[in-house]
Parts: C-alpha cells; structure tokens; sequence
C-alpha cells in the first residue's frame, strides 16, 4: 500500500515510520522545511526512544520518505493519514481543527484518483463529516471515503504501543474504505491484535473516553492520596490493593503531582466542551480538570513547607522537568506550574532533566539548567523529585543529603521511602499520600 501522512510531529511521525515497517511505502509530508531537512539527514525532531534507528532503517529501505510536497506525495495514495495538531482553542476549550481542515482541502485538490482520507489527530466528534464536506466542496468530482482512525500512543513508548496495541480503532462508511483499512492494518491482524471496525462518530467518541477515564483514574488517586496524608494510610500499599480487583486494574493508579502532557489536558478540556455543546455536561470530566489543577497547586504547599513557608532566598534543585520520562515533551507538565511558583517566590532553582532542557529553558524562564543531579543539590535546601526518570530512581541519597545546606527533600513520585530518606541523612521527606520524616 502506498500511504502518505500529513504532519510529522509526534503522531504522524511515529505512524509513518512504523507503516513503513509493515513494508508499506510512506511518505511523510511537512510544510516545515527545517523538519524535513531533519529528517532527510537521518534526525528525528522529537525524542522517543528507538525511533531514529527504525526511520534509519526503512530509509535505508526505500520505504519511508519525506518531503514539503503535498501534491506529489498524494498522487497515487490509497490512503492520507491526516496527523496534524489539534491544540486546544483559546477562549472556549474546544479542539482547534483549522490544521485538520486546511489539510482536507489540499489533500482534496492534490488527489486525483479514489483514495482514503483518514483522520489520525484527535478529533471532536463529528469532525469527520466535515472532512467529507470540505473534501466534496474543493473537488466535487474526487472518488474519495473519509475513516476515523484514532491513535492510543505512549510517549516513550510509542513504537511498541504501534507495533502491540491493545486495540486499533476504525471507523468507515462502507465495506470499501474498511478493505483499504484492513489492508494498512494486515501486519497486526495476522498477529491477532485486536482491530474493532466502528462508524465515524463511535471511533472519535473511542478516544476521548478512554484518554478522560485514565486522566479519571489518575486523579483520583492523587484525591485518595491527599486523603491519605490526613489518616496516615499509605497510598502505595491502597493502590496496590485496589489495583488487584480485576475490575479496576492496577494501571493509572500512581500518586504524583498531576497529569500533564500532551493528550490528556487538551482531551479532557475538550470532550467537556462537546459536553456543553450537546446540552450533556460531562461532570465527572468537568471536575477531574478542575481538581488535576488543585493537585498542582498543593505541590506547591508541600514545598513551601518544607522551606519554612517561604521561597525566598532558598536554594532548590528540581530533578525532571517533561510531564513523564522518556520525552521531552513539557506541554501541561507539572513543572509548569510547580517551577514558577519556586522561581516567583525567590528562589534560586537548578533544574535537571535529561530531554527537558530543549523545549525547557523557553518555557521555565529564571533557572538554571544542569546536568548532574549531585551538583544541581549542591547547598540546596530542598530538592524535588518532579519526573521518574530512570537516572533519579537509584540515587546516591546520602551524597546528596551530605551536599545540601539543608537535607530535605520532597519525591512528588514516590520513588523512595521516609526509610531510605532518614538512613541517608535527610532531616525532612515528604512524598504523595505516605506518612513524612519529620526529624
């Protein structure tokens, strides 16, 4: 099958690349010619682990292809992934389709025999019956079906997320754009990986559901946690409990200073919007967004308290900056929010994290960045355990401790214990829902 795919950002990127894996023949599209440049040269633009050794590889091929020609990477598609941005529209909440739209026309007057148009970026529902009467208004005589395709991957682990999804998602018209879809898709149906053919409207209504019920699930916790500080339960051991009824799953259910990221923020904001507009608030939805904020907001109690109520004047060293490791991603992370509030405050804050600083140092103005934990602690007061990166999780903790003005920390992940904390030499520790040292 040739495949052509519309926006090499995270998505499409990852989709291409894995496509041309299945021994499709791909050409990836991008209006940005820094971009393609990139990745002419054998670079990747964001950072997921093993992806520039696969794109190297189906390259190397002849399978995968990039280029800023829309028109010619059209010609002779069975299908055009659509995998632009969708960000969150100022002022109402909403997902901004203009991307989405703007691509539809071109790709409508790019193509000139039958093809599949299929929708990869999150979309609000029935944005894809206005991808059908965008196509037909800019060329009334294309042969064309318009397919739903949501994509359910992990930052991090996005190449394995394609390559053994617990699901993929379809949702066509008719039996001819689903034959087109099978076709794309064989390489997972001969390995029995589940592959569930919907309409439209039940395939983009699939992924806003799932993205709200796990940022549901996280939130949740995190309120169990704040509760169990006040009892004195420990939320690890409660998660663990709850997490083995099979009904529940022990997944989505770790404590930690709030979701962020680039799906689960903009997806909830949004389906609470499609909420309102069909006079059907999604409530529960509602209130994870407004309690997630809550959640950061008393991280930021936390670590006034542990610096005697001030910031000012205090030295702190923030270890992990992306919303979660193995990106560089920042969009929503918590150190959005957690970092000024330090900076604002007057402190002098060092902030390690090992993909963050690119997108980082624009968006966390007034610190300083660092490479080594060790010397970011050096004559701190505090230091903040912000994102599990694998590098923070076997931490010298007493070579730390013994480098500090004052041993305190706050593990807003829960990677140590009050235990490993006191045999260390910290005076004070605090974590999320566990009882703290307190020396």
């Amino acid at each position: 099958m040739k495949i052509t795919i519309i926006g090499t950002g995270y998505v499409g990127l990852v989709s291409g690349v894995c496509f041309a894996d299945f021994g499709h023949d791909v050409v990836c599209v991008d209006k940005d010619s820094r971009k393609i440049d990139m990745l002419e040269d054998g670079k990747v633009p964001i950072y997921e682990p093993g992806l520039e050794d696969l794109l190297a590889r189906n390259v190397q091929a002849g399978r995968l292809s990039f280029t800023g020609d829309l028109t010619s990477a059209v010609d002779g598609a069975d299908a055009v992934f659509i995998a632009v941005g969708t960000p969150t529209r100022r002022g109402d909440g909403h997902a901004d389709l203009t991307y989405v739209m703007a691509a539809a026309e071109e790709v409508a007057r790019a193509a000139k025999e039958y093809v599949v148009i299929v929708t990869k970026s999150t979309v609000p529902v029935g944005t894809n019956r206005k991808v059908q009467e965008v196509v037909a208004k800019a060329n009334p005589d294309l042969d064309f079906d318009v397919a739903s395709n949501p994509e359910f991957l992990r930052e991090g682990a996005a190449i394995d997320d394609f390559m053994r999804p617990d699901r993929v998602v379809v949702g066509v018209e008719n039996d001819r754009a689903a034959e087109v879809m099978n076709a794309i898709y064989r390489p997972l149906f001969l390995r029995d990986f589940p592959i569930i053919t919907t309409d439209l409207e039940s395939a983009e209504m699939i992924k806003y559901a799932a993205n709200a019920f796990l940022a549901t699930k996280i939130t949740f916790i995190n309120e169990i946690a704040a509760l169990c500080e006040r009892t004195g339960a420990d939320v690890k051991q409660v998660s663990k409990g709850v997490g083995f009824d099979g009904r529940i799953g022990n997944k989505f259910l770790h404590a930690g200073p709030g979701y962020g990221g680039s799906c689960f923020p903009k997806d909830t904001r949004a389906l609470a919007r499609i909420g309102q507009e069909n006079g059907m608030p999604m409530k529960i939805t509602e209130t994870v967004i407004e309690v997630n904020e809550e959640v950061k907001r008393r991280m930021i109690d936390k670590l006034k308290e542990l610096c005697d109520d001030k910031f000012n004047g205090k030295k702190v060293a923030v270890l992990g900056a992306t919303f979660k490791p193995n990106t560089d991603d920042m969009r929503d992370a918590p150190s959005l929010t957690i970092v000024p509030a330090l900076v604002g405050g007057g402190a002098k804050v060092n902030v390690v994290d090992p993909q963050g600083r690119h997108e980082g140092e624009e968006m966390l103005p007034g610190v300083t960045w660092m490479d080594d934990p060790y010397a970011a602690a050096e004559d701190a007061d505090l230091v903040v355990l912000l994102t599990e990166w694998n590098e923070f999780r076997a931490l010298d903790l007493s070579r730390i401790a013994k480098g500090m003005k004052t041993a305190h920390m706050a593990d807003l992940r829960n990677i140590y214990s009050s235990a490993d904390a006191k045999e260390a030499g910290f005076k004070r520790y605090t974590s999320i829902g566990r009882p703290d040292l307190v020396a």
